[in-house]
This record gives C-alpha cells, sequence and structure tokens, in this order.
C-alpha cells in the first residue's frame, strides 16, 4: 500500500533523528506502540502509539523547541497528515496526546516532575499545565481517555537499548486500519 510505503520511507528518513531525548524518533515511536501493545490496547491505539509524532517529521518539527524555541505543534501537522486516511480512533488520540500531557500535568499530583527534560520544555512551549477549566473541558472530548492512555505509552517509550518488534511487523495492523480508498 502506497501510504503504508510512504510512511515507512519517512521513518527511514527522518527516524534516526534525536528530539532531545535519549532515543531517536523511530525508538520512540516503535517502544510507544510496544507499550500499547503490553497494555492490550485495541490496534487503533496501538497504531495511534506507533505513529503519534509523525508529525515530528514535517518541517524540522522534531527539533523545534530544542532549537528554535517553540511549539511546532507536532500533534496537528500529524492530524492532518493521517485523517483522511486512518479511523477517528487512530487520530483522534493522535491528535490530543499533548493536551493528555497538559492534563495530566494538572489533575494527577507528581506527574510533571516524571516527565523528562524534553516533555517538560515543550509542556512549557505548548502552553503549560491546564487550567482547571481546561482540564475539565479536555476530560469531556469522547477520546480523552484514549488520548491519555497514548500519552502514558508516550512517556514509556524513552528508554534505551529497548528491544521492541521492527516497524515491518506493523505493516498488516495500519493496513488493516487504513480507509480502502487509501489503500
Amino acid at each position: 500500500m502506497k501510504l503504508i510505503d510512504d510512511m515507512f520511507a519517512m521513518f527511514e528518513r527522518h527516524g534516526d533523528r534525536h528530539y532531545g531525548e535519549d532515543v531517536t524518533q523511530r525508538e520512540h515511536m516503535l517502544q510507544s506502540a510496544w507499550f500499547a501493545q503490553q497494555d492490550e490496547a485495541p490496534d487503533a491505539l496501538v497504531a495511534a502509539a506507533l505513529l503519534h509524532d509523525i508529525g515530528q517529521f514535517f518541517d524540522e518539527a522534531g527539533a523545534a523547541a530544542e532549537t528554535r524555541g517553540e511549539d511546532a505543534k507536532h500533534e496537528e501537522a500529524g492530524f492532518s497528515f493521517l485523517h483522511t486516511h486512518f479511523p477517528p480512533e487512530v487520530v483522534q488520540p493522535i491528535l490530543l496526546h499533548v493536551a493528555a500531557k497538559r492534563y495530566l500535568c494538572a489533575i494527577e499530583p507528581g506527574y510533571l516532575e516524571t516527565l523528562s527534560g524534553a516533555s517538560r520544555l515543550s509542556l512549557y512551549l505548548q502552553g503549560g499545565p491546564f487550567s482547571e477549566e481546561q482540564a475539565v473541558e479536555f476530560a469531556r472530548h469522547p477520546f480523552a481517555a484514549d488520548a491519555v492512555r497514548l500519552r502514558r505509552y508516550d512517556d514509556l517509550g524513552k528508554q534505551r537499548d529497548l528491544d521492541v518488534p521492527l516497524l515491518e511487523t506493523y505493516r498488516p495492523l495500519l493496513g488493516q486500519l487504513i480507509h480502502p480508498r487509501s489503500r
């Protein structure tokens, strides 16, 4: 399938880049998907975990926080790229995974302190922890719970030397989820 081939080519071109973490972007996304599988998440959430940072591959977004001190809104870029090809169960958690971080910082004592340095930097560029009102609003979103789960996989997926399945392993899963018109 051309779209999946194109996405995998993006992983090849950009996946070895670092974005302020101890792992590459590829390692991070593969680890996030693996943690979703270990949690027995639905296939759509595993796909979301795999693809959640694909927006980092556009316009040097992955390095925007560290090199330019700006939020590149990678979640929006990823959503824009994927939303016509995958169902809402895949793309909505991707769109909301940054908001989920801001939400967890607002409602879960000690969560902020668990974030990596790069995640803390991006958090402040993304607007910081939600206010109480913003947190209530976020929690009402139909995909808020999935976005929070994705966020937790995102947080876990930053470990050096973790042995996880290769990208090609996910081709059948993505093929099942992709809209027929995108095949």
